[in-house]
């Protein structure tokens, strides 16, 4: 069993930065691959960002140049750095975890971008 707990959202202007983090515990945290997925009002989850296991990293074409996803091993820690961010960031953010068939899901964190 893989629990991920989220924090770092908040509420920013257009244009600002917010740093996400999702700290794992329970399993072999290099063995999972990353992510995160987000959740707008009245829309469906839409993936964000990817890192592997290995480093491999992937982005939703919106926020490359604007979102760096990292990961600490030794820390079970995956970060998300948000720049230059836009009223269409606005979201609920979940981290996840996969390997094999298994998927693991945070709480979610609330990212406003607003003037």
């Amino acid at each position: 069993q893989v629990q991920l707990v989220e924090s770092g959202g908040g509420l920013v202007q257009p244009g600002g930065s917010l740093r996400l983090s999702c700290e794992t515990s329970g399993s072999i945290f290099s063995s999972y691959a990353m992510g995160w997925y987000r959740q707008a009002p009245g829309k469906q989850r839409e993936f964000v960002a990817y890192i592997s296991s290995t480093g491999t990293i992937t982005y939703v074409d919106s926020v490359k140049g604007r979102f760096a996803i990292s990961r600490d091993n030794a820390k079970n820690t995956v970060t998300l750095q948000m720049n230059s961010l836009k009223p269409e960031d606005t979201a609920v953010y979940y981290c996840y975890a996969t390997r094999s068939s298994n998927t693991y899901w945070g709480q979610g964190t609330q990212v406003t971008v607003s003037s």
